[in-house]
């Protein structure tokens, strides 16, 4: 399972530097808006499989704003 889950994270994650490279290309301003919308759905979908891949959260420190 966390195999499946590690390969589809760096499917995601080339699928991403692939449309950062093409967005570095001229472009027509269709082509650009939808390289842009699949980055975005690729960058969505990595997020969401490393939140169930690796669920730890760890809480947030709070600095104080006393002087010492």
């Amino acid at each position: 399972m966390i195999d499946e889950n590690l390969a589809r994270l760096r499917a995601h994650r080339n699928n991403i530097h692939r449309y950062r490279r093409l967005l570095a290309t001229r472009l027509s301003e269709l082509e650009r808006a939808y390289i842009l919308k699949r980055l975005q759905d690729e960058e969505a979908a990595l997020q969401a499989l490393m939140q169930t891949t690796f669920p730890l959260s760890l809480p947030s420190v709070r600095q104080s704003s006393r002087a010492a």
